[in-house]
């Protein structure tokens, strides 16, 4: 199995076609000596100012700064008091466009299932994602990066739905199908 790191160039699409892109794709996170291996499984896209489900659809803010960072950081936020939500910066500089990781499951070096990872909250968590990770690189500098081990997920397991939790965007946003999974 050919395991390499994902580049930079990756991410300088935008986020809807990200999003299903990394599905399969193992996020890998290092802390101290121990690397944690996660299958993406399920992600979803924010795509833009116009993208009333976005938090760049307000704006440039202090909070969602790294967004309009060039692609291939990380934008992490804090929500409901208690979850870190991982994202992943892409597209290009003053483009706010970013893929929200939902789900994965903990593999070993050799795919086996350990541990499933059911929410962008449960995730973070298992991977000590807080702050400092934002606007950091997605490298191994930042102890947080992407790698393709040659996975492929036949295209009828790969499927697509509204994003979660979203309703206040507005009927056409709410509905757009930018939430990519493994069925």
């Amino acid at each position: 199995m050919a395991k390499k790191v994902v580049g930079k160039n990756f991410y300088l699409q935008p986020a809807s076609r990200i999003a299903p892109k990394l599905l399969g794709k193992i996020l890998v996170r290092k802390i101290g000596k121990k690397k944690i291996f996660v299958l993406i499984t399920e992600t979803e896209a924010y795509d833009g100012t116009n993208d009333r489900a976005s938090h760049a659809s307000r704006g440039r803010t202090k909070r969602n700064e790294a967004m309009f960072d060039e692609g291939g950081h990380w934008y992490v936020y804090f929500v409901y008091g208690m979850y870190w939500m991982l994202n992943l910066v892409c597209s290009k500089k003053n483009y706010p466009s970013a893929v929200l990781i939902r789900k994965g499951l903990v593999v070993d070096k050799n795919l086996e299932v350990l541990e499933e990872l059911e929410g962008p909250g449960v995730l973070s968590k298992k991977l000590k994602i807080d702050r400092k990770l934002n606007t950091r690189p997605v490298s191994g500098k930042s102890g947080l990066w992407v790698e393709d081990w040659g996975i492929k997920i036949p295209s009828k397991l790969v499927h697509s739905g509204k994003r979660i939790g979203i309703d206040y965007a507005g009927e056409f946003w709410a509905k757009k199908r930018w939430r990519f999974f493994i069925d």
